[in-house]
């Protein structure tokens, strides 16, 4: 069911094809922008060596997963290679009702699941300035094999299909342009009259203004 009141909190849905940058702008606003929190998922994947419960994720056997997943809980929810992985509608909710702007790092497919939500969520897709950019970045990283980042580039081909359903496109040619774009995106949406009135309701109504 669909949150039609207003939190004051704003949620950001940050999305783009593997090598474009993603997370490194997103960690880059983070630092910056203390009034922003990253959403952490819940898996049912073991921690890797050096992963802390409540930081990268929030682990959790199958079991509660899918009894989670059953009551409501993931406003989205996937299995990638025999593990799940969600994101919790309560947690985000709680948290914009308290004020703090949350953001997810997603694919396009979980973006349409949390629109469906969260109506006001702001969708922000960045795109690499080419697709032999993409490349480079995605060979220079050394983590994927050529197989492997020849299945990224099909892929991301696919991915970018679905830039046109978000509000905001990102190219990331320089990273710092790339970076105050994103940083002005997150500040607008603070701006927009329905979060302002949430976060700044007694003047509001000290002030005679109405929602309309």
């Amino acid at each position: 069911m669909p949150h039609s009141h207003v939190s004051p909190g704003s949620l950001f849905m940050v999305v783009a094809p593997s090598g474009a940058g993603k997370s490194t702008l997103v960690n880059a606003l983070l630092a910056q922008e203390p009034g922003i929190k990253l959403s952490i998922s819940y898996t049912t994947r073991p921690p890797r060596p050096g992963e802390q419960n409540g930081r990268e994720y929030h682990f959790i056997s199958a079991e509660d997963f899918l009894a989670q997943r059953e009551t409501g809980e993931f406003l989205e929810s996937a299995e990638v290679h025999g593990n799940y992985y969600g994101t919790s509608r309560v947690l985000i909710a709680e948290q914009m009702k308290a004020g703090t702007d949350v953001l997810l790092e997603i694919d396009w497919q979980g973006a349409q699941q949390v629109k469906k939500q969260f109506p006001h969520a702001v969708g922000i897709f960045i795109l690499p300035p080419s697709i032999t950019a993409l490349e480079d970045r995605l060979k220079k990283r050394g983590q994927d094999n050529s197989q492997v980042i020849t299945r990224r580039i099909l892929a991301a081909g696919g991915e970018i299909a679905h830039a046109p359903e978000f509000e905001y496109v990102i190219i990331n040619q320089e990273f710092a342009t790339a970076l105050s774009e994103l940083t002005s995106i997150v500040k607008a949406t603070r701006c927009r009259f329905t979060q302002q009135a949430a976060r700044n309701a007694s003047l509001f109504a000290q002030l005679g203004i109405h929602a309309l």
